[in-house]
C-alpha cells in the first residue's frame, strides 16, 4: 500500500503522463507558444546573443560556474530526500570547496577533484516518489512545466543560494543574470531542433524530465545523452 503523502499527492496530480504526448491544452499551450516565441525573438535571443558574442567564453564559464554553485545546497537536499546520502555528500562537498577554494564558486575546482556534479530539484524528487509528471504546460515567459514542476520549482528557488540574498536588487538582478547566462547556453542546443519545434521541446521536455527522475538509468537515447551534457558543460 501507498503510503498517505504518496495518495495524497497522486491525487493532486491526477491526470498520467500517456507516453510524450500528454498534451489536454495543447491549443492554449500553442498559443502561449507563439507568445513566447515572439518575447524571445524580440528580447531574450538579441540579449543572448549579444552576451555570447561580448563575453569571453572564460568568464561565460565562470559565471555558469557560480550559478551552478548556488545550486548545490538545493543538489544536496533533494539527494537526501531521494534517499541518497552518498550524492548528497558529494554535492554538499562541491559546495564547500568551489565556495572557498574556488572563490564563490566562479571556479570549478571540486570537479578537478574528481567530485562529480549533478543536477536536482525539487520536481525530480516528486517523480522519485512516485508523483506523476502530470499534463504538459507551456507558461508565459517561463516556458515548458507541469504540475510536478510547478510544485517543486518554487521550492528549489527557496533552497537554492540566490534565495538566502536579503537586498532585493542584487537578488533580482542575480536573477535576471542566470536567466541570460541560461539563455546564452541553450543557443547551442537550438541545432538539435527537427521539425514542430512545438513537439520538439514538448517531446524534449517531458523525456528529459523522466530522464532526470531515473538518473539515466532507464532511459537511453541521444538527445538525453547529449542534454546532459551541454546542461552540466562549463
Amino acid at each position: 500500500m501507498l503510503p498517505m503523502h504518496k495518495v495524497l499527492l497522486n491525487i493532486l496530480f491526477l491526470i498520467p503522463v500517456i507516453g510524450y504526448a500528454n498534451d489536454p491544452f495543447e491549443e492554449i499551450n500553442r498559443e502561449v507558444w507563439t507568445f513566447n516565441e515572439g518575447v524571445d525573438n524580440r528580447i531574450a535571443r538579441p540579449v543572448a546573443e549579444f552576451y555570447d558574442d561580448v563575453v569571453p567564453t572564460p568568464v561565460q564559464s565562470s559565471i555558469t560556474n557560480f550559478f551552478s554553485n548556488l545550486d548545490e545546497i538545493d543538489n544536496s537536499i533533494n539527494q537526501l530526500l531521494q534517499g541518497k546520502p552518498v550524492a548528497a555528500g558529494n554535492d554538499f562537498a562541491r559546495f564547500l570547496v568551489n565556495t572557498t577554494f574556488g572563490f564563490l564558486g566562479f571556479f570549478d575546482v571540486a570537479s578537478i577533484m574528481g567530485l562529480e556534479e549533478h543536477d536536482e530539484d525539487f520536481g525530480q524528487t516528486l517523480g522519485v516518489w512516485g508523483i506523476p509528471t502530470g499534463p504538459y504546460l507551456m507558461l508565459p515567459f517561463y516556458g515548458p512545466s507541469s504540475p510536478r514542476d510547478l510544485v517543486g520549482r518554487p521550492i528549489s528557488g527557496v533552497l537554492s543560494g540566490t534565495f538566502s540574498i536579503k537586498e532585493s536588487d542584487v537578488r533580482l538582478s542575480i536573477t535576471a543574470l542566470d536567466a541570460l547566462e541560461t539563455r546564452a547556453r541553450l543557443l547551442d542546443v537550438e541545432s538539435l531542433i527537427v521539425g514542430d519545434k512545438y513537439t520538439f521541446i514538448k517531446n524534449s521536455y517531458l523525456q528529459y524530465s523522466e530522464f532526470e527522475v531515473q538518473d539515466g538509468e532507464e532511459i537511453e537515447d541521444d538527445f538525453t545523452d547529449d542534454m546532459d551534457d551541454f546542461l552540466l558543460d562549463d
